[in-house]
């Protein structure tokens, strides 16, 4: 059943055509994922796909009702972040629409409350528009994927990961077909700079024949015309050249060969130790005391839920608290969304220049990584968005002298393609990293330890985030068996108060056995 058509539309903005599009169609059951990069229009398509504002040309016809969640929420001053999130959410929910429209639905959600939000959406009636960066949230939701480019919409069907699936496919023919058309291109070029080169020889006189001779056998009409013969075959070969279409080199993440001072020297050195570290604000424990150690080249997430204490350990790292030991070799750089150390007068190159001591090379290098090429370099900082003023404060301090990068929510405001970008360069990286995060791909993409803030305990894990969450799954469980086993005792434990029997008394003595099996 089509709940909404969308026809002809295009919508302009200071005679920037920002979406173009001949036809959409939303029908009941959908969970469409919007995605795109940042600035390229998915916000505004669901203002106009939910009624919000009209398009510039077009039509949206559809009888449905229609709910936007709005990516900027009004935020209330007694309630945090997350919390004004919720509310938004709840509210949406309760209407009951048709169509849901959500815009950015997880911003300032934790890991917890995300799942609950997909719980949440799994079970709407109606259709389900949403713009996310997040791709194990796009995952776990979606059955299509628009993606928003140059204001077309193209539709892929499946989710984030089948969409990735076609976008490979699409990448490596279009590889091909570039390498086809080089390989054409130059098979036409030296046969039309061939024929000019025997056109050329066409107009000289045989050398083996006097000029008597020619003349006699009427050589130059025969010359002139196997010359003009040559030439009309190059002028052919020529227009083929010119028809030649085209085919547009896939732009390649060039390599990234990176020195970061005194990494080499710190090699699988403890270089930040913990040692019976505990935090409080005020006389709230955040949690207890805890040690643990930091290796040169480890990539070390911390996770957990809101208000659980995660940016509150990272400060007291950076502020070297009492029980926490940094080498003297290690210099922090430290990026927190804080857009302030931009000079947004200079543009982007020069802005990472100026706290680099690295090549000029690998600044181009890493800028182009980050989707800054050629002379986007030159921009001014102060025409940036505020995704793409981000991407500089990431380059500048990724270019620095650090070689410690403590970084908080490195992909809030950042578009998919700027987020994988970003793990590319950190997977790259020599040196280490500290990083606090709630996007499930982004840790499972770069980290590779763990250290989760949980019921005011800090749990340390050596691996990947999936094998970790592998791990916790089967300690959950083994958690929900002794409770159950618990629950088994206690209540033979009464039976025994009332009426103590042998049989009783073999059973307690076997429950208490097994649990003692189980905590080992």
């Amino acid at each position: 059943m089509v709940l909404l058509e969308g026809i002809h539309l295009t919508y302009e903005i200071a005679d920037k055509v920002l979406i173009n599009t001949k036809h959409l169609q939303i029908q009941k059951g959908d969970r469409i994922g919007v995605i795109g990069k940042n600035g390229s229009g998915k916000s505004t398509l669901l203002t106009i796909l939910a009624g919000e504002i009209e398009p510039t040309t077009g039509v949206v016809q559809t009888t449905a009702t229609r709910t936007l969640l709005p990516q900027l929420k009004y935020q209330n001053t007694t309630k945090s972040g997350g919390e004004t999130t919720q509310a938004y959410i709840n509210h949406a929910l309760a209407e009951k629409a048709d169509i849901l429209f959500a815009d950015e639905p997880t911003t300032n959600l934790d890991m917890a409350h995300i799942e609950k939000l997909e719980r949440q959406l799994k079970r709407i009636d109606g259709a389900l528009v949403l713009v996310s960066h997040d791709r194990t949230f796009l995952n776990a939701l979606c059955t299509k994927i628009w993606e928003v480019k140059d204001g077309a919409i193209k539709e892929y069907v499946g989710n984030y990961e089948d969409f990735e699936l076609q976008r490979n496919l699409e990448i490596n023919h279009q590889k091909t077909e570039y390498e086809k058309y080089v390989q054409k291109k130059k098979q036409l070029e030296n046969a039309l700079i061939e024929k000019k080169k025997k056109a050329v020889r066409a107009t000289k006189k045989p050398n083996k024949k006097s000029d008597s001779e020619t003349k006699q056998t009427g050589a130059r009409p025969y010359f002139a015309k196997k010359q003009k013969k040559l030439e009309t075959t190059a002028k052919a070969i020529k227009t083929r050249l010119e028809k030649l279409e085209s085919v547009e080199k896939i732009q390649e993440d060039p390599p990234l060969n990176m020195d970061v001072i005194g990494a080499e020297k710190l090699k699988q050195r403890i270089i930040v130790k913990v040692e019976d570290l505990e935090g409080r604000i005020g006389k709230r424990l955040l949690w207890g005391k805890v040690s643990f150690q930091v290796k040169s080249g480890d990539k070390l997430a911390i996770i957990g839920d809101n208000g659980t204490g995660k940016t509150t350990l990272v400060k007291k790292i950076l502020a070297r608290d009492k029980g926490i030991h940094v080498s003297p070799a290690v210099k922090i750089g430290y990026f927190s969304q804080n857009l302030d150390i931009l000079d947004l007068d200079k543009t982007i190159l020069e802005n990472v220049e100026q706290s680099s001591s690295q090549e000029s090379s690998l600044i181009r290098t890493v800028l182009a990584r980050l989707h800054f090429f050629q002379e986007d370099v030159h921009k001014q900082v102060d025409v940036l968005s505020g995704g793409e003023r981000v991407k500089v404060v990431f380059a500048k301090l990724f270019l620095s002298d650090a070689n410690l990068l403590i970084l908080d929510e490195p992909t809030n405001y950042l578009d998919i393609y700027a987020v994988e970008a970003l793990e590319s360069l950190l997977k790259e990286y020599p040196g280490t990293v500290i990083f606090v995060s709630h996007d499930r791909r982004f840790m499972e993409e770069v980290a590779g330890r763990i250290l989760h803030i949980h019921h005011q305990k800090i749990h340390g894990f050596n691996g990947s985030y999936q094998e970790y969450l592998q791990f916790d799954q089967g300690k959950n469980s083994k958690e929900d068996d002794l409770l159950i086993l618990e629950t088994k005792i206690s209540d033979v434990l009464s039976r025994l108060s009332i009426d103590p029997t042998p049989e009783l008394e073999k059973e307690f003595q076997l429950l208490l056995k097994e649990k003692k099996n189980r905590i080992k």
